[in-house]
């Protein structure tokens, strides 16, 4: 893989990862709700306009884009577990920006999604 390949594939990653993050910060924003008939209208608009919201599903945009340049490039057998790489991205930035837990476990398994990536980043 090339040095244009793997920063698309990381491209793509980290606007996802972006992207995932904002929505939550959106969902923070909001606060919790249900759908149901009589409140599908306001909730649907507080959604629909939502700084965070739109942020995050303008980088899913994006970042198809990227993804598409990216697979145009690299095999789908490698580029696709790259995406594992926004586990550790969103579980890192989620535990310092949104205050999320980051127990040993969740520590291990994110060593162990790193050792994997490397592991198919050489094959």
């Amino acid at each position: 893989m090339n040095t244009i390949s793997f920063l698309l594939i990381l491209t793509g990653v980290l606007l996802n990862a972006t992207a995932q993050l904002l929505l939550k910060a959106g969902t923070n924003a909001i606060g919790h709700f249900e759908f149901n008939l009589n409140n599908i209208w306001p909730i649907g608009w507080r959604l629909a306009t939502e700084i965070h919201i739109l942020g995050g599903l303008s980088c899913y945009v994006v970042s198809v884009v990227v993804w598409i340049l990216a697979l145009s490039r690299v095999p789908v057998s490698i580029a696709y577990p790259m995406l594992s790489i926004g586990y550790i991205v969103n579980a890192l930035i989620a535990a310092l920006w949104l205050g999320e837990s980051m127990p040993f476990t969740r520590v291990a398994g994110i060593f162990i999604i790193i050792l994997g990536v490397l592991l198919i980043a050489r094959s």
